[in-house]
């Protein structure tokens, strides 16, 4: 009788520890989940301008001088669609001045009015949506994390991603390589370009914000500066928009592009599943009302997104068509939702 209970208790102690364990690891996850920063932002709040702003129409800066359409690109959708922009341009016999940016430059050109369109890489916040302003998604890209071309790592988990960037893990030694074995026992440097803090998405969507990352982190301030920066170093890791990699790594050198949870950001399908976690959001603004709308703008940006199919394949983006037949969320043609 002694041992059963002897038995009894040992088992029991057993499970205890072992669901003890299993509800400390899965606190852990949601843990690192909830690291993980909003997609979205609310589409129903529009900041509030004053009356005067209200009133003022479009006006080009001197230096555009006589233009027809004065459209500003992030510099992420720059050499896509300026080459499109000016062939539509030659056949319509329009000057459209097209300008380089970012979407800080971008946004604040949009709110001082002296832009007809804008392009942007990440969301709008809250601040960014303007009464009379409405956004257009092209689609979205995968925002990839690269690494050394002879760095033996070929795939992390999601969690893992976050761990390095907030320095939880240090040493590549704490991953393992495809055929299970340990990496190289050399620290990891991290690098990473942290624009846009205000806006969701993007880089947000692996760690919230720039207090958790690691103090250890190295920052850049330009896209040809993280590529560089990581093809140089056998040991760094960094993130950046999968178009950027390809347009600069003949200039700035090679890098690896990893898998997260085993799924790669080069089948889009991973992507629009959400299998692949991290990307970019791609949207077009025009204005609407009266004093501020432009008939040929407007014609301009339904002709690029017609093109989001052709543009899509030739830059790895999933268009908006695509993302609309999965159950991802609009309202019009503004992307704002996953579809979980």
């Amino acid at each position: 009788m002694f041992h059963r209970l002897s038995l009894v208790k040992k088992v029991f102690l057993s499970l205890s520890a072992a669901l003890i364990l299993s509800a400390v690891t899965f606190a852990q996850q949601d843990t690192l989940k909830g690291l993980r920063g909003p997609a979205f932002s609310d589409p129903s709040k529009i900041t509030e301008m004053p009356k005067e702003w209200k009133k003022k129409p479009v006006k080009y800066e001197p230096s555009v001088g006589n233009a027809d359409i004065v459209i500003t690109l992030d510099q992420q959708m720059y050499p896509a669609l300026r080459p499109i922009i000016q062939k539509y341009a030659k056949e319509h016999n329009l000057k459209i001045f097209i300008n380089e940016g970012t979407c800080g430059i971008t946004t604040g050109m949009l709110s001082n009015k002296t832009a007809d369109v804008g392009g942007v890489c990440c969301p709008p916040d809250v601040t960014d949506r303007l009464p009379g302003l409405r956004y257009h998604a092209l689609g979205i890209m995968p925002l990839v994390i690269i690494v050394h071309p002879n760095n033996p790592i070929d795939n992390i988990t999601f969690e893992q991603a976050q761990q390095i960037f907030q320095g939880e893990i240090v040493r590549w030694s704490e991953l393992k390589t495809a055929d299970g074995r340990k990496g190289p026992n050399q620290i990891i440097q991290p690098v990473s370009r942290l624009h846009c803090k205000i806006r969701p998405g993007h880089w947000r969507l692996l760690l919230d914000n720039e207090n958790l990352f690691s103090p250890s982190i190295k920052e850049v301030g330009a896209i040809p500066d993280m590529i560089s920066q990581v093809a140089a170093n056998q040991w760094a890791i960094g993130n950046e928009a999968l178009s950027m990699i390809y347009h600069y790594e003949k200039d700035k050198g090679k890098v690896k592009i990893l898998k997260i949870n085993g799924y790669s950001p080069l089948e889009l399908s991973n992507l629009l599943s959400l299998k692949y976690p991290l990307y970019h959001v791609y949207s077009l603004t025009t204005w609407e009302g009266e004093g501020i709308a432009n008939p040929k703008s407007q014609k301009l940006v339904e002709y690029l997104l017609k093109q989001a199919e052709q543009i899509g394949s030739n830059l790895n983006i999933v268009s908006a068509s695509q993302l609309r037949k999965a159950g991802w969320k609009f309202k019009d043609r503004e992307l704002i939702g996953e579809p979980r």
